[in-house]
């Protein structure tokens, strides 16, 4: 059993770090974008894009909606990879050892 639970934290943090590193892909591509350096008419860089805004959205959005740009910057972004930070660095490792304590 401590075995399934190791697996199963270790795949947790496994995809909050791939959110993680997608936030960030995200961030500099629209920086990219923005600066033109890349066009979204490339197809290329729109499907990928369009990928990571659609992974990245659902946890952005929320945040978004309660922080207010800082000047034109969305520092929501920022705020998500201190709380993934946090979550993988604090609350998995806790909760894991939490629950390896009870199967004993």
């Amino acid at each position: 059993m401590a075995a399934i639970i190791n697996f199963v934290f270790f795949i947790a943090s496994a995809l909050l770090s791939l959110l993680w590193w997608a936030i960030i892909i995200s961030a500099v591509m629209s920086w990219l974008v923005a600066f033109d350096v890349i066009n979204l008419r490339n197809r290329a860089v729109y499907q990928i894009s369009t990928f990571l805004d659609r992974v990245t959205g659902p946890v952005l959005r929320p945040f978004q909606r309660i922080i207010p740009p800082l000047g034109g910057v969305d520092i929501s972004a920022i705020i998500v990879l201190l709380i993934i930070t946090g979550i993988q660095r604090f609350i998995l490792p806790a909760l894991q050892f939490a629950l390896l304590n009870l199967v004993g």
